[in-house]
């Protein structure tokens, strides 16, 4: 397996998808050279360097299998060259991509002006198929997987894991991640909402499949684009959600539909007045206009942290009755905590959720038992970067002080897609990452 990145900021589409595929191109190549001399010194043992090179050829360059692209609203009047002019510069199997008003790559994060943001991948034993779903073709949320699979034309057998993108004005999109979640539930699913159209068909979403007689090339501006990667490759997702919790969990007494009526058998909103009053005064502040809750995903869980709960919005409250409603449908029995989002949280919670995978996958140790992500993607809320922090690239470059020089591209969204608890969520203020290694 072999993944590079490159990401160009040149403000014509032409030369900037020039100087990505050239770039790309090339580290993928620097990276099979690299691999074959490695295979040729492992081989050959003690054999000095300079005799092992006698006479070596280096390998071909290999089509890439892969590529990910993500174009910039600045280039918004001339999406429907961006196929055409690709096809011209590089030769790629599959390629899936969309538009950003924010684009990630090259370690950078672009928010304004021109971008391209290009990954190419070589991935043998690895199956791919690329698909479009409208939302006015997915199938009742009571329908059984065998309607799932059939639109998305990938057994639950071959246990894909999934790459999403998807337009927010026409996609459907949290019906679409729960009725993958009940047709391919071992499935990893992350991605995000395109971003930079101002209104429906404002957003591009791009498909290429060289792999037939009659090449598909389609810019889809609703729907879904979505990839299925099976075989010999693992999805990882990592969701930092960039909230910390106050008070202590509460267990929902009384709900219906996405309102809380009942809160420990107090309403709600007396229970949020109790403990706002118990903050400090900067988390005081910080509640009138960053507050949300957080609703836990295994309730079995008996010492549950931060990343054990799913993030929601709080809509608005009832004086009269005391109730509060939130992003999310709610039941009684769930248990619930408020949570506060500033960027030190954030950024403190974007430490610790890389830090956990690290530790998880024993990266940096024994990289025979575990092996290393060779890419991977990022997909970030419009709400963060610069906005947040105050500093350009910040996510990024906490990705790469912690998981090291591991090519990233991505883009900024108007909604993420990624897992907590074992089910996949549309998610708001989040930075979801894609890590892709090998299966074996």
């Amino acid at each position: 397996m072999q993944w590079a990145n490159a990401l160009s900021q040149l403000p014509s589409l032409e030369a900037a998808l020039q100087q990505v595929v050239e770039e790309a191109k090339a580290k993928l190549q620097a990276a099979q050279l690299k691999s074959a001399l490695t295979r040729q010194v492992q081989v050959v043992g003690s054999g000095s360097l300079p005799g092992l090179l006698t006479g070596y050829l280096p390998p071909q360059p290999l089509r890439p299998n892969l590529g990910i692209l993500f174009v910039s609203a600045a280039f918004a009047s001339e999406y429907l060259r961006v196929l055409p002019l690709l096809s011209d510069l590089l030769e790629v199997d599959v390629l899936v991509g969309c538009s950003g008003s924010g684009i990630v790559g090259g370690g950078q994060e672009i928010e304004e002006g021109p971008a391209v943001s290009l990954s190419l991948a070589v991935l043998p034993d690895v199956a791919l198929h690329p698909f479009h779903l409208r939302g006015d073709q997915l199938p009742d949320l009571d329908a059984p997987p065998s309607a799932w699979i059939e639109q998305v034309g990938v057994a639950p057998q071959a246990q894909p894991h999934f790459l999403l993108l998807a337009d927010g004005f026409s996609s459907r999109i949290s019906e679409l991640v729960q009725g993958l979640d009940f047709a391919y539930p071992g499935a990893v699913k992350v991605g995000g909402l395109a971003s930079g159209g101002r209104g429906p068909r404002g957003n591009a979403l791009f498909l290429l499949d060289a792999r037939t007689s009659t090449p598909r090339r389609e810019l889809y501006r609703e729907g879904t684009v979505g990839l299925a990667l099976s075989g010999n490759v693992v999805l990882d997702a990592v969701v930092a959600q960039g909230c910390r919790p106050i008070g202590d969990p509460l267990r929902v007494t009384e709900a219906e539909g996405n309102v809380i009526l009942s809160l420990e058998g107090r309403p709600p909103l007396a229970v949020l007045q109790d403990l706002v009053e118990r903050l400090s005064p900067a988390d005081r502040q910080l509640a009138r206009h960053a507050l949300f809750i957080g609703l836990l995903m295994d309730e079995f869980k008996l010492d549950p942290t931060p990343g054990d709960f799913l993030i929601r919005v709080i809509l608005g409250v009832d004086p009269r009755v005391g109730a509060i409603a939130i992003g999310d449908r709610v039941r009684s029995g769930q248990t619930v905590q408020f949570h506060l989002r500033d960027a030190q949280t954030s950024a403190e919670d974007l430490r610790s959720a890389l830090r956990r995978y690290c530790l998880e996958r024993n990266l940096g140790q024994d990289s025979a038992l575990s092996p290393q992500p060779w890419g991977a993607l990022m997909f970030a809320c419009l709400g963060r970067g610069k906005g947040l922090y105050g500093v350009p690239n910040f996510d990024s470059q906490q990705f790469r002080e912690i998981l090291g020089e591991v090519p990233l591209g991505g883009f900024f969204c108007n909604g993420e897609i990624g897992p907590v608890g074992g089910s996949t969520f549309l998610h708001g203020y989040t930075s979801c990452f894609g890590l892709l290694r090998p299966a074996r």
